[in-house]
């Protein structure tokens, strides 16, 4: 990976770290604050039979955890692009 500047790398690793924090902020509110602290209240709400919080705390975190890791696959090779570092 070459960057043409060191701008542009400072540039590119500042929209790399914001997708990060960005999916990772989705991940813990999935994980955390729906598997835990709202679990009481997402009980109320049934889904395949299953209470809702349980869900989230049982396989919704893995689900979304899985969809985290496509969209920042995606996310990244974008930025590759954009920035002109993408593999060949």
């Amino acid at each position: 990976m070459a960057f043409q500047s060191d701008e542009m790398a400072r540039a590119y690793w500042k929209e790399n770290l914001t997708i990060m924090g960005s999916l990772l902020a989705i991940w813990f509110v999935v994980s955390y604050v729906c598997g835990i602290l709202l679990v009481d209240q997402l009980n109320a709400i049934r889904l395949g039979g299953f209470k809702l919080g349980f869900w989230f705390a049982q396989q919704g975190a893995i689900y979304v955890f899985v969809a985290l890791i496509f969209v920042y696959v995606a996310k990244m090779n974008a930025l590759d692009k954009k920035y002109g570092v993408e593999e060949e």
